[in-house]
């Protein structure tokens, strides 16, 4: 039985009255509880999507943790990970997805080991 990669601390967190729009660029492990419109991106980091969240953006990181409201594109060079009460809307892209029950999912999945970020295949 494999392991579950263990998540490290949340080093930057958006609350739940928090609205950003523009590109989040980060390291380490974000959390957003807010309001996002336009990109997340990370060379090996991981975000946590909260239950309240709402999300319009292209997310490129190594792991997506999924609890909110998401619409756009997702790519991980890990795993995407949704549980409820998650709706997603849009394209799914991970070596590794896991859908919890009661999570509402429209859109489609790869599970290709490469991924392709700003045009590059990784």
């Amino acid at each position: 039985m494999k392991k579950d990669k263990k998540i490290d601390a949340v080093s930057t967190f958006l609350g739940n009255d928090a609205n950003f729009d523009g590109t989040i660029n980060f390291k380490g492990t974000i959390r957003l509880d807010g309001k996002v419109k336009g990109k997340i991106v990370s060379d090996g980091g991981t975000v946590i999507i909260g239950d309240k969240a709402t999300i319009e953006a292209e997310i490129a990181v190594e792991t997506v943790i999924i609890k909110g409201s998401v619409n756009g594109k997702i790519q991980a060079k890990d795993r995407i990970e949704a549980y409820p009460p998650a709706r997603i809307v849009g394209e799914l892209q991970a070596p590794t997805v896991i859908i919890d029950s009661g999570v509402v999912f429209n859109g489609n999945c790869s599970m290709e080991t490469e991924l392709i970020q700003g045009g590059k295949t990784t």
